[in-house]
């Protein structure tokens, strides 16, 4: 049985207010996040269908608070929460929120082809 823990991830990525430590683990991609700072992501969207992320993603909020925002509503998961989140939405995170997630790996790179492409033109 595969095991991933921050300290052990492969991989890392730092964004202004983010630290990602992530692993690849048979077709899902585990995500340990730390936000210092209060962000709306979604203009890194911008160019995918309805300018939403459009991979589904299962989650832990250990700390903090972040929202997923769809077309229709908001939802809010807290410190101590579980959460799914279906394609369709953006996200909003707040400083201090520490969570970890697990997302398609297939379905994750390609949005974050899109994610990289829009950082690169001068997204936040």
């Amino acid at each position: 049985m595969p095991v991933v823990s921050e300290k052990n991830a492969s991989q890392s990525a730092s964004l202004d207010g983010l630290e990602v430590h992530y692993e690849a683990v048979d077709g899902y991609t585990i995500a340990f996040e730390k936000h210092t700072r209060d962000a709306d992501r979604s203009d890194l969207f911008k160019g995918l269908p309805g300018d939403r992320c459009q991979a589904a993603h299962w989650g832990v909020v250990l700390k903090g608070k972040m929202i997923y925002r769809y077309g229709d509503r908001e939802d809010v998961i807290h410190a101590g929460e579980a959460y799914y989140a279906p394609p369709g939405h953006t996200p909003v995170l707040f400083a201090g929120t520490e969570l970890i997630e697990f997302s398609n790996t297939t379905q994750l790179a390609k949005i974050m082809g899109v994610m990289m492409e829009n950082l690169a033109a001068g997204g936040r």
